[in-house]
């Protein structure tokens, strides 16, 4: 599988040489040259096979020949080697978990399968240090972190907003150590993201320092996010009904990759894009009209995002047409008193505890559901965070103490160690002196 990059002005590349460039020479995020279709004897034999089975059939195409079949394998095996499961909520809606990771965090699954595809590149290329440059807003420099960490050959570097990430977020990232490193930045998610961005076109940097990406705009993190879908059908509770999922969305890789699943055959009848105050791609389905915006800070921090990276790849996935995307995605925007009203709706239900994120998909889902006739639908809410990430909020909201995972009770008491920066010339300075 070659991939091309949306901005149209580089060359096609391989698997590995895409992840190990995380974005293309002309800042453009690389793209598939096709969206291979799975056959229907698969589809209908789903339910038969294992977690490790549907994940290796659906990345193999898109990996080609880069990866040798045993060590894609032995990859998928290692990236999912933990529990996803689903929790019933209400008669028509359940929460798929994606917490249960080393970081508690959706993110672990994309971080890992990526570790382990440079790993694989860099036994075979025997390249100099790669240094991986990320942004994050909240659980993607945890799980990148705990994903990279001591990977002979490697090292990251993470940028995260200075007081917008929750005390257990920052501990994963700041304590490790090692080849981890963590700059902390006067600004927010999107100066973070944008300072990234700018790193990859800066020639007299990466003409030095190797760099690659770990956020979602490396294509080894955003399409590893199919493995969710195929378990969330596998495992639904209602096989007999149409599956509708609602996902939390921030940085739009996740929705993307399950829309990619979709593309694949996948029948998942409809999705939900749920988002905090940040609701750029909900107005957007509502209006047509595509405004990026500065972000704002919320309870659901990992989605505090005003110019979603990702929504070029879905907006390509659709050949830019509004109203395909349309009858496959509905947009749904909270706010933080809606969010808290919910993770208490949601306890109320089931005694189930939600994290602010999952509150938010849970809201997105019952509100489109309610538009639906008839009882024909199972709804399924991505759950991605565990809700000890954000105990002070759902602590003081439920009225309750969460009891901490081994997870978090082992780096609680470890020192912070970050680095303050400001702007890029901090983070270039930085790159090129260590």
């Amino acid at each position: 599988m070659n991939y091309f990059s949306l901005n149209f002005n580089s060359s096609t590349v391989g698997f590995l040489e895409a992840v190990c460039k995380g974005l293309a020479p002309d800042r453009g995020l690389y793209f598939p040259e096709k969206i291979p279709v799975l056959s229907k004897e698969f589809i209908e034999n789903i339910p038969n096979l294992s977690n490790h089975e549907l994940a290796l059939t659906a990345i193999r195409t898109f990996v080609g020949d880069d990866i040798p079949e045993e060590r894609l394998e032995s990859i998928v095996e290692e990236t999912l080697n933990f529990d996803f499961p689903i929790v019933p909520i209400t008669s028509s809606i359940a929460s798929l978990e994606l917490f249960h990771g080393p970081t508690l965090a959706f993110k672990d699954v994309g971080a890992r399968f990526m570790a382990r595809c440079l790993s694989y590149a860099h036994e075979i290329k025997e390249q100099k240090k790669l240094t991986i440059l990320v942004a994050t807003s909240g659980d993607t420099g945890g799980a990148v972190a705990d994903g990279f960490y001591k990977v002979e050959g490697i090292d990251v570097v993470i940028l995260y907003p200075k007081g917008k990430v929750s005390e257990v977020q920052e501990k994963q990232l700041t304590t490790l150590g090692e080849n981890i490193t963590a700059l902390e930045v006067e600004g927010t998610f999107d100066d973070c993201q944008n300072m990234v961005k700018s790193a990859f076109i800066d020639p007299e940097l990466t003409n030095s320092v190797p760099l690659t990406s770990a956020n979602s705009i490396n294509i080894a993190r955003w399409l590893a996010q199919m493995f969710y879908y195929f378990i969330a059908y596998k495992n639904r509770p209602h096989p007999d009904k149409d599956l509708i999922i609602s996902v939390p969305s921030g940085n739009f890789g996740n929705l993307c990759a399950g829309l990619v699943a979709h593309q694949m055959g996948l029948p998942i009848k409809h999705f939900i894009a749920s988002t905090n105050i940040n609701d750029t791609v909900p107005s957007y389905l509502n209006s047509g009209n595509y405004e990026p915006k500065k972000s704002v800070s919320t309870l659901s921090n990992a989605m505090d995002v005003g110019d979603p990276s990702n929504f070029i790849r879905i907006q390509k996935l659709f050949n830019n047409d509004f109203y395909k995307l349309k009858k496959v995605v509905s947009g749904y925007a909270y706010s933080d008193s809606q969010t808290k009203r919910a993770l208490k709706e949601i306890y109320g239900e089931s005694k189930y505890i939600a994290d602010p994120h999952g509150a938010v998909s849970y809201l997105g889902l019952k509100d489109y559901l309610d538009t639906q006739e008839g009882n024909n639908v199972q709804g399924i809410f991505l759950e991605t965070a565990h809700p000890i990430k954000f105990a002070p909020t759902v602590e003081a909201t439920l009225k309750l103490k969460l009891e901490l995972p081994n997870q978090v009770i082992k780096i609680l008491d470890k020192p912070k160690l970050s680095i303050p920066i400001s702007d890029y010339k901090a983070l270039k300075n930085y790159l090129l002196e260590r």
